[in-house]
């Protein structure tokens, strides 16, 4: 068998990775970038960044719903649908295409467009090519994982992959599934006018978030769409109009398209990432050190693959440690997670960074918790933004901020004051005592921090703010 050909760097996917192998490839260092998909990821291609140009479009549909409140007589008279599909991937299929184009240009880097898999350590078939090098990152993502339903292979089911692209937009959809990439969609599809169900085994939508943020998130949606909590699909059959699906209690549902959300799985499987002696965990997610390692020395592992936390911003905060780790040996960078913010894009938004109330109180934490609605502050009253809060916990013996949730318009905006101060570890004062353009909305995260902090001083005894839920 002929000798493999060989590297100093293999980076295994075009997401995150890529900030990895241009830097070595910047320090004259021969690379290979090995990616079967579109370049640019899952973020570029088929995740954050399409998803957010489809709810700016549902955004505007549901002002446009609302505009009666303020006194506006406005209507929705038509959905270019070919339009807003073209409109959201040309830019995106072109950025992809330059993005591989760039790489297949760079004197230092060459890439190999097809599947890979490890067939020993530090070893990997790629095609009918064999490539090894001592310094590997395993960038490669995750795929939307498919929940064993029954009748399933009969009918065409959409994720994440294929949904943002329809030819036509559905008269009737179900969305299976609760989290993020659900409430996200079932937004979009249900403002440009889909009937929309969406099923989900949780008591609420957004399990994972905060009780108070998933209880007004799940209220939300049930004021405008179907939402049907602690159930899933049994079977899924064809029928004329498209499929009819059946939940565990029996109840038929027919609609035409089918969107599944039900979360991602890693795609180490299919890299045969056992092969090289690394190790995953329970999930098939890599397990890295701090410094991002695995047990194997000189093989390395970032983003979504590594499953710590699933979002973009985090995966490229990794890959500049790994770059960094293994451009200078000598002078190691440990991860900081501290303060990992993230956001959700539905209707109401949601924007988080640090504890929720429930992990407080099962890490035994004394925090405060109190809740400041959007329209006590006059911006908030202005837009007559009924769902909205921002939701601070406390730590009283230091004032320092252990978690921020904030519901509402901007959501996502608002909370990044609160990364910001809980990143560098400074008291929550920094919010409270500087000085806030009135009457701009972030006036609400200096009522909340204030009113956190109030209770604090108040006689040194913790009490919970909370209006009836």
């Amino acid at each position: 068998m002929q000798d493999p050909d060989r590297f100093d760097l293999i980076v295994i996917g075009s997401g995150s990775g890529l900030e990895v192998s241009s830097a070595a490839a910047e320090r004259g260092w021969s690379v290979a970038v090995v990616d079967d998909g579109p370049f640019g990821g899952t973020c570029l291609n088929r995740g954050c960044i399409p998803s957010k140009m489809l709810v700016h479009v549902a955004d505007l549909a549901e002002q446009v719903g609302n505009a009666h409140r303020f006194g506006l007589e406005v209507s929705l008279n038509r959905v270019d649908w070919p339009f807003i599909v073209r409109r959201t991937f040309a830019d995106i299929d072109e950025e992809a295409a330059q993005i591989e184009r760039a790489n297949r240009s760079a004197e230092q880097i060459t890439v190999f467009k097809e599947r890979v898999r490890f067939i020993g350590p530090k070893l990997l078939q790629a095609g009918d090519r064999r490539i090894s090098a001592d310094q590997v990152v395993i960038a490669a993502g995750t795929r939307p994982w498919i929940p064993d339903i029954v009748g399933l292979v009969q009918v065409t089911a959409h994720t994440t992959d294929t949904v943002m692209r329809l030819p036509q937009q559905p008269r009737r959809m179900v969305v299976l599934g609760g989290g993020y990439v659900a409430a996200e969609l079932a937004h979009f599809f249900h403002a440009v006018g889909t009937e929309v169900t969406l099923i989900t085994h949780g008591r609420t939508m957004l399990s994972r978030e905060d009780v108070d943020v998933a209880r007004t998130v799940t209220d939300a949606y049930r004021r405008r769409m179907r939402v049907i909590t602690e159930s899933e699909a049994r079977t899924v059959r064809p029928s004329d109009a498209g499929f009819t699906l059946t939940t565990d209690a029996g109840e038929e549902i027919d609609a035409d398209t089918l969107l599944i959300a039900t979360g991602r799985t890693p795609n180490t499987d299919e890299l045969a990432v056992a092969t090289t002696g690394v190790e995953l965990d329970a999930n098939g997610f890599v397990r890295t050190n701090e410094y991002l390692e695995t047990n194997v020395p000189g093989i390395w592992a970032l983003g979504d693959v590594v499953g710590r936390y699933q979002l973009k911003h985090n995966a490229n905060l990794e890959a500049s440690h790994v770059a960094h780790n293994i451009l200078e040996p000598g002078e190691r960078l440990m991860m900081d997670y501290r303060a990992m913010p993230h956001a959700i894009f539905g209707s109401p938004q949601v924007g988080a960074v640090g504890l929720t109330e429930q992990e407080a109180r099962e890490q035994g934490l004394s925090a405060l918790v109190s809740r400041t609605a959007y329209t006590e502050a006059a911006y908030g009253s202005s837009i007559d933004e009924r769902d909205g809060f921002v939701k601070v916990l406390l730590d009283p013996s230091d004032n320092q901020l252990l978690g921020v949730h904030v519901v509402g318009t901007q959501a996502a905006t608002l909370v990044q004051e609160a990364v910001n101060v809980m990143r560098f570890r400074l008291p929550a004062e920094a919010i409270s005592q500087s000085v806030y353009i009135h009457p701009a909305l972030p006036e609400v995260m200096q009522r909340a921090v204030g009113r956190a902090l109030a209770a604090s001083a108040d006689a040194g005894h913790h009490h919970h703010e909370d209006e009836e839920h």
